[in-house]
């Protein structure tokens, strides 16, 4: 079951917390806002996994891919979530079948760990949060996994 508690996502990571956080990307290697832009300058990282793939390569969607770092004394998994190919226009960007393989890709590669996402999917992607709930908590079933809302949105 999904836990949902509000806070900051990276001072949770920093704290140890968390062993993974997911966040939703794009197919263009940018990671230029919202979380993704902060996570690229704390967990640099895991930018490099995002620019070992294919910019524009619509085959990413519901793929991902992660790098793990050391931070302090513990070690921590950024995965990027391929879940849109791209942010433009009005139209809903986010795609819900790529959730859902990436979502269950990461049950498979780390089953087990602590789990924590922000919301993702929503913001300029204009996807359904409740869809996207549904899909968490099916994909995550009987993984410690944790939304953090977040207190300061930028």
């Amino acid at each position: 079951m999904m836990k949902v508690i509000t806070g900051d996502l990276i001072k949770l990571v920093a704290e140890g917390q968390f062993d993974v956080i997911i966040h939703g990307c794009n197919c263009q290697c940018t990671m230029a806002t919202g979380i993704a832009k902060t996570i690229k300058s704390l967990f640099p990282e895991a930018y490099y996994a995002d620019c070992a793939t294919t910019k524009g390569d619509k085959r990413k969607l519901g793929t991902i891919s992660y790098a793990t770092v050391e931070l302090f004394s513990n070690t921590l998994t950024v995965v990027n979530a391929y879940i849109q190919y791209d942010w433009r226009g009005p139209r809903i960007r986010t795609d819900y079948n790529a959730v859902r393989t990436a979502i269950h890709e990461v049950k498979q590669l780390f089953s087990g760990l602590r789990i924590g996402y922000p919301l993702f999917g929503i913001g300029l992607t204009k996807g359904d949060w409740e869809v996207i709930e549904i899909i968490l908590s099916e994909e995550l079933e009987g993984e410690d996994h944790t939304l953090v809302v977040n207190t300061n949105p930028k």
